[in-house]
């Protein structure tokens, strides 16, 4: 009798411990998928899109200007040491880099270093062609290896993302598979933004928005204005030929369903009527 009352006891205790085993492992999996959001999203601009939503500076990302000022890249890192500190599964804003090299110049080993250290985007000045935005994309990716679903165009990037790592709070194989540019990976996290100031990016709207790769563009207004040569004579933002080239990356965004912002302070329902969603700065 003692033999069976034992393996009675025995048989709850294995039964219970199964049970808490499991509760305690939906609660952690639940927890986990609450701090990544409700879509599994690890950047913030991302979701919001797909979403249908606008995201707001401040709110959902964070752009570090370095093109303009070189001395953040202190308090970019900063920025970077904080969201690690904090712990949680995902960065509390999509941290964003516009990369102090325009175009045309040689920016890789840059780009290398800021996608290391753990930002979710790039933006990238002063793009003309739909041949710039391809060498921003390769930047970005790391070389296809066997078995890749989105092989083209393959990347040049280089391994060492301890530090992202870290800012993502992911594993290495977890980054690997995340690190790569969204929407042309539908499971990516990183984003290729191409400014919008210059006359030939507005000419090549369409072409641009074509690149596989592509996450997004960022009208810039005040170059925008000068590479039009409607400063008065420095930028002038409601030139009507600003205001056309606006409403033509705008309408061009929405018939590709392209994330598309603008560094303006703008009303933001008025904007997203236009097709825009990604706003560095914005008026109530």
């Amino acid at each position: 009798m003692r033999d069976g009352a034992h393996r009675k006891t025995s048989g709850r205790n294995t039964f219970w411990a199964i049970s808490i085993a499991v509760v305690v492992g939906t609660l952690f999996a639940s927890l986990s998928a609450a701090q990544q959001g409700p879509s599994g999203r690890l950047n913030k601009i991302i979701e919001q899109f797909e979403n249908g939503e606008p995201s707001l500076v401040g709110d959902h990302w964070q752009l570090n200007d370095l093109e303009h000022n070189p001395f953040q890249v202190d308090e970019f890192e900063s920025f970077l040491n904080e969201l690690e500190v904090e712990g949680a599964s995902r960065p509390r804003l999509a941290p964003i880099v516009r990369i102090p090299y325009e175009a045309d110049q040689d920016y890789r080993h840059y780009v290398k270093q800021m996608l290391d250290a753990g930002a979710m985007g790039i933006v990238l000045p002063q793009v003309k062609t739909p041949a710039d935005v391809t060498k921003l994309v390769r930047a970005m990716r790391y070389p296809p290896q066997r078995g890749t679903e989105y092989p083209e165009p393959p990347g040049l990037r280089g391994w060492g993302p301890s530090a992202a790592i870290r800012v993502w709070n992911v594993d290495g194989q977890e980054y690997a598979s995340k690190a790569d540019l969204w929407p042309l990976n539908p499971n990516g996290e990183l984003l290729a933004i191409a400014m919008v100031e210059t006359r030939e990016i507005i000419d090549n709207i369409d072409a641009i928005l074509q690149v596989p790769g592509l996450g997004g563009l960022l009208i810039g207004p005040a170059d925008l204005s000068m590479a039009l040569g409607v400063g008065t004579p420095g930028p002038n933002s409601n030139a009507p030929e600003v205001i056309a080239a606006i409403e033509k990356v705008g309408a061009a965004c929405k018939r590709h369903n392209a994330l598309c912002g603008i560094y303006m302070r703008s009303d933001v329902e008025a904007r997203q009527e236009q097709g825009f969603m990604l706003f560095p700065s914005i008026a109530y």
